[in-house]
């Protein structure tokens, strides 16, 4: 049954502001709504629910992440919009902090402005021919 439906991601925020500034002009999702419970953006015909939380720690792991068929690309894209690319000591590209595992996929991190850990990830069999 829930396999048949349509995921929705949660993102906490302290400020729907500040937080609408990123994800739409940063990002390119586009606004859907803001009412009481929730700013509410979608990104590829999926929806995000950002909620606001008055006091919350980011987690120390990634809670939102985007399967992308050109991670070089989209990573500079990233970067070229004001986007700081997060430069973590493992990732072999230093310039995109883009990190290749040893089965050849590829990740890259970057933060939201409440510090939640966002990626883009490419696999091999989704790299450009």
């Amino acid at each position: 049954m829930l396999a048949s439906g349509k995921m929705v991601g949660f993102v906490p925020s302290t400020d729907y502001d500040r937080t609408r500034a990123f994800y739409e002009a940063k990002l390119g999702f586009d606004f859907v709504s803001l009412d009481q419970f929730a700013l509410v953006m979608s990104a590829g015909g999926q929806k995000i629910r950002i909620a606001k939380v008055p006091n919350f720690t980011p987690l120390q792991g990634t809670i939102l992440g985007w399967e992308v068929k050109d991670i070089q690309a989209v990573a500079t894209w990233l970067r070229d919009r004001g986007v700081t690319l997060e430069k973590y000591p493992f990732a072999q590209d230093r310039e995109l902090g883009i990190w290749t595992t040893p089965s050849g996929d590829k990740v890259a991190w970057f933060k939201d402005p409440d510090g939640n850990i966002l990626s883009i990830a490419q696999h091999p069999e989704s790299a450009p021919k």
